[in-house]
């Protein structure tokens, strides 16, 4: 669905119905892939403002829903550094084809123990930063986890598959940072920033929406800072006082509990689905839960009229 002013500049609003789902190259845990389509059928919103996402993470959510205008951030500079690279063209699908058939040799010609080619690149990572050896852990590691030490070091072990890196894979891969590249150069007014959601906040205005997408109370694995209930709490506090529209992904229930950090969220409205987490170093976080997406009011869809289809059941915290 699109919007068009007098001025004849078209803004992308919703809700929309997004059958063909893009995967983006950097693989994390708790990746939203398959709750794309069920996001952007349960927000209403014109499109005009400006779209921010400050836990941007693999960023498969903005990505897909492509705004005219947006402003992603994290606080893990790596992840800005990476995609702020492909925005600005200095890394391309070329680039990475070329580093992958470069690297995917040397992994798959060493052990899958301690010995791995895997551990010199993250070591080479630790000291150099580089984006592409972030992609190069970030799909050879154990289970897409993102994981860092005290002193910032990255720390995640390696997933023991030595030939990751098929000729299928690589191509896989290339052509995601293809897409993305194309995506960008559509998407002038696209803005990459290193900073917390605290941060992220003092840019929002009424008309804009934003996408939130934290660290998951009660199940989180780990990010390249703390999350505590403490910062879940103020973020609850800090987007609800805020005039601009909202939306919320967070894990409504198991078959064990009911996540009772939603009741902070007093304010929204919870749109929910099932979901089923296939990664995550712990068992518990491998299992089907209800998902829950809050939304604030103005911008929440009725179940009956909503762009994807089947009706949801709102649940009114």
């Amino acid at each position: 669905m699109t919007f068009q002013q007098t001025t004849g500049q078209v803004f992308v609003s919703l809700p929309q119905k997004l059958t063909n789902v893009q995967v983006p190259p950097i693989k994390i845990q708790g990746i939203k892939t398959k709750l794309v389509s069920f996001i952007a059928a349960n927000i209403m919103w014109d499109g005009v403002g400006t779209y921010h996402e400050p836990f941007m993470g693999s960023g498969v959510v903005g990505f897909n829903l492509a705004p005219q205008r947006a402003i992603f951030s994290d606080t893990n500079p790596h992840l800005i550094r990476f995609y702020q690279s492909l925005y600005d063209g200095k890394i391309t699908a070329p680039m990475v084809r070329e580093y992958l058939e470069t690297e995917a040799p040397k992994l798959a010609d060493t052990p899958d123990g301690r010995e791995s080619y895997y551990y010199e690149v993250r070591d080479r990572f630790n000291k150099e930063h580089s984006p592409l050896d972030f992609l190069f852990l970030q799909r050879s590691n154990f289970n897409g986890m993102i994981r860092f030490n005290s002193s910032g070091g990255y720390n995640v072990p390696f997933g023991r598959k030595p030939n990751r890196f098929a000729p299928a894979l690589i191509t896989k891969i290339t052509n995601q940072v293809r897409w993305l590249g194309e995506l960008f150069q559509a998407r002038p007014d696209w803005t990459f920033a290193n900073q917390s959601f605290e941060d992220a906040y003092q840019d929002v205005e009424a008309h804009d929406f934003v996408y939130l997408d934290p660290p998951y109370i009660g199940r989180h694995d780990g990010y390249f800072d703390s999350w505590s209930e403490e910062k879940a709490d103020l973020l609850a506090e800090i987007t609800q006082k805020n005039p601009s529209g909202y939306a919320l992904s967070m894990w409504h229930s198991n078959r064990h509990r009911t996540n009772g950090h939603l009741d902070l969220w007093a304010h929204g409205v919870v749109h929910t689905t099932d979901h089923f987490y296939h990664v995550g170093a712990k068992e518990l976080n491998r299992s089907a839960v209800i998902e829950a997406l809050v939304v604030s009011p103005k911008n929440t869809v009725d179940p009956v009229t909503t762009a994807g289809g089947s009706p949801r059941v709102l649940l009114t915290l």
